[in-house]
């Protein structure tokens, strides 16, 4: 029996083809196909700007240090999320204040936002999480009636919508993530966005070590121009060869996630009617792109998470634990960014967990996946 993963990356000949371009350019590290994505990518997200960058972690430091925040402020982030957004303030020198979310996005609100404010709080890191649109509005509105910038790590939102346009779109920066887990892949690699002209060229010298003329500029001078550092920078580049594989994946970005969209439903409906079983779905406010598909167990199902996972692992699916508690994790336990309980997030990390679902998963091996989920249910409840 084929065993089924949690994700693929869909790549084929087009991806190769363009990296094969790439590599017979002489040009392989940060260059025109980076320029190329950049411009693409911002187009796609109706941003003004965009900076590629190494990683969405490295595009979230970024956005930190060209928003203002400084050593000694608190950044209000969720614990519910993967490690990577709390670390990003404490890489700046601010503290992740850790603030709760709701159950049925997973995502942060105003109002678990303004519950952890502080007189130090300078800026927000909010997360659409597992692709799941959070509700901007009223943390735009939070923001701007206090001064604090607003910061969104969507991380894994390419293709997510907010009241009808991209997510990212409306927050002061955001930050993406082209990890092969989610939608849109370069491998490793990040993207921030801003409609910001002075942050956008910021992030463009920090990234680059901060040299006041770029890679570009000094490879096409015979003579090249000297080059001055102001401040001290990063290696936080994308290559040219990562960024052909983005052009080609942003061409797919659409038909993945009405793929993904297709699949969740089969999910939603399969499962509607299971005791002790939700669904993730959409807000009333916009659309996921599904890039996890995560389920959360009550006491009715009749199997905790832990079993199911290895009743599904048994039937050769491979299925994941839901987000993490970052509060939770030995990086930040006693840390004084929890300020508050967080009782949403620590219940839905320990119950839920994650199906398989990606582009090239067919209906019949989704089938096997709803089967075997099924068949725990009545195994639990001695069904027939």
């Amino acid at each position: 029996m084929n065993r089924i993963s949690v994700m693929k990356p869909w790549l084929g000949t087009a991806e190769t083809d363009a990296v094969a371009e790439v590599i017979a350019s002489g040009w392989v590290a940060q260059g025109p196909r980076t320029v190329a994505f950049e411009e693409a990518f911002a187009a796609h997200q109706q941003v003004d700007f965009a900076v590629a960058t190494s990683s969405c972690t490295t595009a979230l430091q970024l956005a930190l240090l060209v928003a203002g925040v400084k050593a000694g402020d608190d950044v209000v982030v969720p614990s519910f999320s993967f490690v990577a957004t709390a670390n990003a303030p404490t890489y700046v020198g601010a503290r992740p204040v850790f603030a709760d979310v709701e159950e049925l996005t997973g995502n942060v609100t105003a109002q678990t936002v303004r519950a952890v404010l502080t007189e130090k709080t300078t800026a927000l890191i909010v997360v659409d999480q597992g692709g799941m649109p959070l509700d901007l509005q009223p943390l735009r509105a939070l923001c701007d009636e206090l001064g604090l910038v607003l910061i969104e790590d969507a991380a894994c939102g390419a293709g997510s919508t907010y009241r009808g346009a991209p997510v990212g779109a409306g927050a002061d920066v955001s930050a993406w993530s082209f990890h092969p887990r989610k939608l849109l892949t370069t491998g490793e690699g990040g993207m921030l966005t801003t409609n910001n002209m002075q942050w956008a060229k910021r992030a463009r010298q920090l990234r680059e070590h901060s040299m006041d003329v770029s890679a570009a500029e000094r490879h096409n001078s015979t003579l090249a121009p000297a080059e001055s550092y102001k401040e001290v920078g990063y290696n936080f580049r994308m290559t040219d060869l990562q960024a052909a594989l983005g052009l080609v994946q942003l061409d797919k970005l659409d038909t993945m996630v009405a793929r993904r969209r297709f699949l969740a439903s089969r999910y939603q409906q399969a499962f509607a009617n299971v005791p002790g079983l939700r669904c993730v779905t959409d807000p009333e406010y916009g659309t996921s792109n599904f890039q996890s598909f995560w389920i959360e167990l009550g006491p009715q199902f009749g199997v905790d998470r832990e079993g199911l996972l290895e009743r599904l692992a048994e039937d050769g699916i491979s299925a994941r634990r839901g987000i993490m508690a970052s509060h939770l994790q030995p990086a930040y336990a006693g840390h004084s960014g929890i300020v508050s309980p967080l009782p949403v997030t620590e219940h839905l990390t320990a119950n839920t967990l994650i199906l398989p679902l990606y582009h090239q998963l067919e209906e019949h091996e989704q089938d096997r996946v709803i089967t075997s989920v099924l068949s725990n249910v009545l195994a639990a409840t001695g069904g027939e």
